[in-house]
């Protein structure tokens, strides 16, 4: 397992430096809009040519690469091209909002789910389609026609919540928690429709193998068996389609920001793309894809303990 993680490692660092590049490289062919961007409209070639030797941007695109690249390693991100603040904890910042909607949506999506899979596969009958239903609703509508629909409901007409804005946990958690009720509502519908399906799935076949069986005969409850031996091996799968649905959520958050006014990752990278501030863009971009790589990570050494043959593969 350790040589496995560290290989994992190496991949993932081969990976980053691999978008980084790529995401550098392609802004470089933009450089003279943005210095314009920042200079106005007014801006004559000169100076232009004069802010991009200030910047350092007359320089070659490699050579500049890789200096960001080595003061990156270092921790040191640079500095926004238009508020001057700290790359890292300006995205750390914004990361922490998008975060904490993304896992409470994720919380509320696995208990609902594994309620729901684990229903459905060992109670059958009219469970089983309920809880096909809510998963076919969950597929077929739209998200963001639940969130209009839940919008013009609870924001217009019953003004129990707010349509936009954010509050801080910190400053006031229960207006924080109203503010993010809609979104993540909205977060939520999708992973419940397809993580729900899988559990109940997996759970389905591990009820019908032999050891299932044997557990019976020897006295087992049902509600142990389901809960202790099925529900843990069914848990592999899932975990892998959970892993793919935080990254969904993930994506999904920066279309929800924009349409309540939250201050999170989402809002902010896509500021920071239209003005193209260049620093911003690269420590999104390199943030974006060490928590992706993290995360998978994660899901294949806790599915390793959970299962051993995955561990041994």
């Amino acid at each position: 397992m350790i040589l496995y993680v560290l290989r994992r490692l190496a991949a993932s660092l081969v990976l980053t430096v691999l978008v980084s590049m790529i995401t550098f490289f392609l802004l470089s062919t933009s450089f003279d809009g943005i210095v314009k961007g920042m200079l106005g409209s007014a801006a004559n070639p000169a100076s232009v040519q004069l802010k991009k030797a200030e910047m350092g941007m007359d320089r070659p695109v490699i050579a500049q690469y890789f200096d960001w690249l080595f003061h990156a390693l270092r921790g040191e991100f640079g500095v926004s091209y238009f508020t001057s603040e700290p790359v890292g904890s300006a995205v750390w910042n914004h990361f922490t909002v998008t975060l904490s909607i993304v896992l409470v949506a994720l919380s509320l999506t696995v208990v609902i789910s594994v309620v729901l899979g684990v229903l459905a596969a060992s109670r059958g009958g009219v469970v089983d389609r309920l809880a096909q239903g809510a998963s076919l609703f969950g597929y077929l509508v739209p998200n963001l026609l639940i969130v209009i629909g839940l919008v013009v409901v609870f924001a217009i007409k019953l003004d129990w919540l707010p349509a936009t804005g954010y509050t801080p946990f910190a400053e006031d958690p229960v207006r924080w928690l109203a503010a993010i009720v809609i979104p993540v509502i909205g977060l939520m519908v999708g992973g419940i429709a397809s993580l729900s399906a899988q559990i109940r799935g997996a759970m389905i076949g591990e009820l019908r193998k032999d050891y299932v069986r044997t557990l019976r005969t020897r006295g087992i409850s049902t509600r142990s068996i389901v809960l202790r031996h099925a529900l843990r091996n069914a848990a592999g799968p899932a975990l892998t389609v959970l892993s793919f649905e935080f990254i969904a959520m993930l994506g999904g958050a920066l279309i929800i920001e924009n349409v309540f006014a939250l201050p999170g990752i989402g809002s902010y990278s896509f500021n920071a793309a239209l003005q193209g501030d260049v620093p911003i863009i690269m420590g999104l971009s390199l943030f974006g894809v060490l928590f992706v790589v993290g995360i998978n990570l994660v899901v294949d050494v806790v599915n390793g303990w959970l299962n051993p043959k995955a561990r041994l593969q």
